[in-house]
This record gives structure tokens, C-alpha cells and sequence, in this order.
């Protein structure tokens, strides 16, 4: 309700739902629509499939868009497919696509990057909000501390930090002397623990009242 209440649109399909529900993959150059769709289809209901094509030759590029009905369902898809389709959200349509692309393929193309998805600082959709192309500075981990200005209901945080997948615990904690909220959440893996902060920190809960979330050290390696 509190992220309804948030977004300038009534519309359920809005930017925000468009961020969350479409992924970019790449593919093989002889991959149709159909192929895509096929290949993608059993991780969730799909609302489209499009190959990105070059504009002269009308030869495929490689890269593909896949829109889910649900984020969880995009979710699911990205920590599920084979890691050879690099799949990651995708950037919303009113932004450049050509540059998201080009910046999605260069960085794939290079030999030191494995894993399911590029490290976070590398991926577009994560630069476009540190403005810099810089790496992330802070140091990360699973564990994120969450401080508010009003008290926190353990139900209700833990319903919104649950909107990331991976989420472990939720621990709110009380203090008597003052009014303020303060929380300790954790996630399975650092990659959901970033992606919970750069969509809530400074996220208004209740409306009007604006969480702070930071990383807390959890014991691991944070090169990881």
C-alpha cells in the first residue's frame, strides 16, 4: 500500500512495475521470438518477448527483452536461467535503450566478469543512480541496519523488505528512551542486501517519514 501511495501514477503498469518486470538477456543470434519465449516461458507468465535487431541489416544482435506479468516472476527468471543468457533488469523504455545495450554488451564481453549477473557497480541500471562511473565505495554485506524517526511494526517491515527476494530475517529493536524505529535485516545473498537498499533507502514509511538503510559488517568477505 505504502509503495502505491509513493509512485506519481495510478497505474499498476508504470515505470516501477516496468523495472522490475522486464529483463535483458543475451542470446544467440539465431534465436526467434518464439525461441526466446520458449525458452523463458517456465519461469513465469510472459506479457512480451522482442529481439533487439539491427536497424539496416535487420540481422539479430544477440540481446533480447523478456516482460513478466510479476517482479517475481522477472525474479525468478534472473537467479534461475542458465548464466550464459547474463541476464539483469532491464533499464525502463523511456530511457536510452541504445546506450543501456551498448554498456550491457561491452561489459559482458569482457573475460574477468563471471557469475549470473555482472557485480552490481558494473551493471547500468546501478550506475545510473551513482551518477559517477564509479565502483560503489562503501564497503557491503548481506546485513543492511535500517533507522526511521518513528518506531517500526515488525509485520509491516519485514512485508516491505520481503518485495527483494532472498530476504532472512527482519529484527526490530527497540529503544526505551527514545521514539525512533531501528531494524537489522538480512538477505541470503549481497546482491539482494544492495538491491534492497538503492530501491529503499530514503524510501518514505510511513509516508512522510524516510528510512535511512545502510550496510551493516556481517563477518564475510565483502570482495565477494
Amino acid at each position: 500500500v505504502f509503495i502505491a501511495q509513493s509512485r506519481a501514477s495510478g497505474s499498476h503498469r508504470d515505470v516501477e512495475d516496468e523495472e522490475l518486470t522486464r529483463i535483458f538477456v543475451m542470446i544467440p543470434k539465431t534465436y526467434t521470438e518464439e525461441d526466446l519465449r520458449e525458452k523463458f516461458k517456465m519461469y513465469g507468465d510472459i506479457e512480451y518477448c522482442s529481439i533487439i535487431k539491427n536497424k539496416t541489416t535487420g540481422e539479430s544482435k544477440g540481446l533480447g527483452y523478456v516482460r513478466y506479468l510479476k517482479p517475481s516472476q522477472a525474479a525468478r527468471a534472473i537467479e534461475e536461467c542458465d548464466r550464459s543468457y547474463r541476464a539483469i533488469l532491464a533499464e525502463p523504455k523511456n530511457k536510452s535503450s541504445e546506450s543501456f545495450e551498448h554498456d550491457y554488451y561491452s561489459n559482458n564481453m569482457r573475460p574477468e566478469l563471471r557469475g549470473n549477473t555482472l557485480p552490481f557497480c558494473m551493471q547500468p541500471e546501478f550506475c545510473g543512480f551513482e551518477k559517477a562511473e564509479t565502483r560503489i565505495q562503501e564497503p557491503v554485506s548481506k546485513r543492511l541496519s535500517v533507522v526511521s524517526r518513528l518506531p517500526f511494526i515488525q509485520e509491516q517491515l519485514f512485508a516491505l523488505f520481503d518485495l527483494v527476494p532472498g530476504l532472512e530475517y527482519c529484527d526490530v529493536q527497540r529503544d526505551p528512551h527514545t521514539n525512533s524505529g531501528y531494524a537489522v535485516i538480512q538477505y541470503s545473498t549481497a546482491a539482494s542486501a544492495i538491491y534492497a537498499k538503492y530501491k529503499l533507502h530514503g524510501f518514505e514509511y510511513p509516508p512522510g517519514n524516510r528510512l535511512t538503510v545502510i550496510f551493516l559488517e556481517d563477518g564475510n568477505d565483502s570482495s565477494e
